[in-house]
């Protein structure tokens, strides 16, 4: 990931890293190159133990408006299903084991929107635009909008965005339950920056187990759920951290996770 253009990435934090996209006057629009310098970055955080939870954010105007049009224009059948790079690229966002928190402002729209619900989080600044507009030009959602959304929002909502292309807007989408938190633009990054923080001071295995026992919530039955969060419940009874958070608790301290 050599000098990338599309994507800018810093550590602004402990623990945290921020990756800014980086195509403004294209309002941060997904080509491919963005695509992969994105899933670049996201792997290198994922195997760097110094980085225990990522910022994902773009600019005022948009956080993402959507892919590339054109350079979806030529694009065959045989290079959407199986020999186009940008599945990988949306493969190694949903895989991120790490928690992923989206500041979003201006719109965030088609892919943007998918992108955005990749993110564990999302705290959207008062003027953020939410939808799935493919239908305007003849298509569907094809990176995650119908079965994201859907268990995001439920049917209902999910089905109006869906087929209608509709925009909503940050206090519907915190209604909807598509967003956890609305702060003014210019603080909606600095939240996002600050429960980065937050979560980066915790046991980073717990924080990741939390986070595939959540996700394993909309994944499987009710039964098969609890075993497995029971499962990783246990597993971390055998971790340096759980003795430190047990310890420090009794002492009356703060306490001092390794990721151990």
């Amino acid at each position: 990931m050599n000098n990338p253009t599309d994507i800018l990435v810093e550590n602004p934090k402990p623990g945290v890293r921020l990756v800014r996209l980086n195509r403004p006057a294209a309002l941060n629009a997904l080509r491919g190159r963005l695509l992969e310098e994105l899933a670049a970055a996201l792997t290198e955080a994922g195997e760097d133990d110094a980085v225990r939870v990522v910022v994902l954010t773009g600019n005022d105007r948009a956080f993402a408006a959507g892919a590339d049009i054109k350079e979806m224009a030529d694009r065959t059948v045989a290079e959407v299903l199986g020999m186009d790079r940008r599945a990988a690229c949306w493969l190694a966002y949903r895989r991120f084991p790490k928690p992923m928190i989206a500041a979003v402002n201006g719109f965030a729209l088609g892919g943007g929107c998918e992108l955005a619900m990749c993110a564990d989080i999302i705290v959207a600044g008062e003027g953020a635009r939410f939808g799935q507009p493919e239908v305007n030009l003849g298509l569907i959602p094809g990176a995650g909008g119908t079965q994201r959304l859907t268990r995001a929002v439920g049917k209902a909502m999910a089905m109006k965005m869906v087929l209608t292309g509709e925009t909503i807007d940050a206090r519907a989408a915190l209604a909807a339950g598509l967003i956890a938190e609305i702060a003014p633009p210019e603080l909606a990054l600095d939240r996002a920056l600050e429960l980065a923080e937050l979560i980066a001071a915790k046991a980073p295995i717990a924080v990741r187990l939390a986070k595939e026992a959540v996700l394993k919530a909309a994944e499987m039955p009710l039964e098969a759920a609890l075993d497995h969060e029971r499962k990783l419940f246990a597993l971390l009874f055998a971790t340096e951290d759980r003795r430190e958070g047990v310890a420090a608790f009794i002492e009356k301290r703060k306490p001092s996770f390794v990721g151990r």
